[in-house]
């Protein structure tokens, strides 16, 4: 009888990706294809992932004790390490035998396993019931093991890091540009969705134009792709900076930098806006008359009392707002801004695919390292605010 089906489909998923897909990729060069590895072919130095693997299976099967989920969160932790352990050491072994210039990359069923096994993880940790500082502990947990293989230098004959070797200095760049256009896009964002959801709820408490028009137009801007949006900055930008000479001599041109963040920055607002909004709604009516009466301005029931019970769910607005803007800076390469989307896309157009991984990696551990805080953040929020 099975206990757990999630675990189970996400057990027999691994399980298919390491019968049927390819665990590395091994090629003379970075121009061909080369041959497929699978798992299989590498018993019995894939022993110890098998093993895991099928404890995976057992625990969809076995009642889902405290002490059973545990073991699961354990077990997948291993699996993740594991993973990234064989696909090192038989780049290693194979480094001796081919030349300098030979690539072994991951293989699709390399991601998918990470992904299914990362999957487990989290829903079991969700089951489980697990405190925020738990969950991020663990995420951490396999951050920190996947830094210290890379640190160590265990991983240095993967073709993702031998791309990163070739490109350290373009890639540390790279990051911090990445960081400062989503700075330089969630700063003004807060500076204007937060003055906005206040004054939409300030004017639909008493009763006038509250929130229609303005999530009206901001939905819109929503539903621009994000290349148009570029596009139409482009004409207007590049004629201001014409025409106002000290802006020009600020950077401020029809590509680059100032369109990216003008972008970036409309597409931001909607969840800062929306978000305080209806934080503030949700705030008890009571609260705020018990406030007046005991004699406090409405700027201090704002600031003292509204604000403080809207902060978690203002703090999940900004978590979204963080997320898509760092998904949207790499697009922003393509108008030169510069960031890690300037490396995916360097690696599109020569069809390097660990070039694109090196651009793309980061990218995807920002997203879940910045999720991961926020959620705790948001939790211990709403504890202290209830």
């Amino acid at each position: 009888m099975v206990r757990n089906r999630p675990l189970l489909v996400l057990a027999a998923v691994v399980v298919f990706a390491a019968l049927a897909l390819p665990f590395l990729n091994h090629a003379p060069n970075r121009l061909v294809s080369g041959q497929s590895i699978k798992i299989a072919s590498l018993l019995p130095e894939s022993l110890g992932v098998v093993a895991l693997v099928a404890l995976l299976v057992i625990g969809a099967y076995l009642p889902q004790s405290r002490r059973m989920l545990d073991m699961l969160v354990l077990t997948s932790f291993l699996l993740i390490a594991s993973l990234l352990f064989l696909a090192g050491f038989e780049a290693n072994r194979l480094s001796g035998t081919a030349g300098t210039v030979a690539r072994t990359s991951f293989g699709s069923g390399f991601w998918i396993m990470l992904s299914a096994t990362g999957l487990i993880m989290a829903d079991t940790l969700h089951r489980a019931g697990y405190a925020a500082t738990v969950r991020l502990s663990a995420l951490l947990a396999v951050m920190t093991a996947t830094v210290l293989m890379v640190a160590s230098g265990y991983l240095d004959q993967l073709s993702v890091m031998k791309e990163y070797a070739n490109k350290a200095d373009v890639f540390k760049q790279a990051v911090l540009q990445h960081m400062i256009i989503v700075f330089g896009a969630v700063v003004p964002t807060l500076c204007l969705g937060l003055p906005l959801g206040v004054l939409a709820f300030r004017r639909s408490e008493g009763g006038k134009w509250g929130t229609t028009g303005l999530m009206a137009v901001l939905n819109v801007i929503q539903t621009i792709p994000s290349l148009a949006m570029f596009g139409l900055l482009m004409a207007p930008l590049s004629a201001l900076a014409f025409a106002v000479p000290w802006l020009r001599a600020l950077g401020v041109s029809g590509i680059g930098l100032a369109p990216a963040l003008i972008a970036l920055t409309l597409y931001c607002l909607l969840p800062i806006v929306r978000n305080t909004y209806e934080g503030l709604v949700q705030v008890p009516r009571h609260v705020v008359d018990a406030a007046r009466g005991m004699g406090m301005t409405e700027k201090q029931i704002l600031w003292q009392v509204q604000m403080p019970l809207a902060l978690p769910v203002f703090l999940s607005g900004l978590r979204t707002t963080i997320v898509q803007a760092i998904g949207l800076a790499a697009v922003a390469a393509l108008i030169g801004a510069g960031g890690l989307g300037n490396i995916m896309f360097q690696g599109l157009f020569s069809n390097a695919l660990d070039l694109v991984l090196l651009g793309a990696v980061p990218v995807v551990m920002m997203v879940v390292v910045v999720d991961a805080l926020f959620k705790f953040g948001v939790g211990r929020v709403s504890r202290v605010s209830q």
